[in-house]
């Protein structure tokens, strides 16, 4: 597969290679396709996550949680990312 990067990102990438923290163009290229694929899958995860919630006031499920209990669920999902 050949494709052009244009000038300024060719730059950055050989810079990539330069710093040492890839060995070639092809890894920094792999790399970011990469965490593109794993951003777009988080997103998608919130996507649903986000129709969930939506649906739930809709269909009148919903609480009311203390700041507590917000708190403690943002330090649980802290925990396992």
């Amino acid at each position: 597969m050949n494709f052009s990067l244009g000038k300024t990102w060719e730059s950055y990438v050989s810079e990539q290679v330069e710093s040492g923290m890839f060995n070639n163009a092809s890894e920094v290229v792999r790399d970011a396709l990469r965490r593109q694929q794993e951003q777009l899958l988080k997103l998608e995860v919130l996507r649903r996550e986000l129709a969930t919630g939506v649906d739930s006031v809709k269909a009148g499920r919903t609480g009311k949680p203390s700041v507590e209990d917000i708190m403690e669920r943002a330090k649980a999902r802290n925990r396992g990312a």
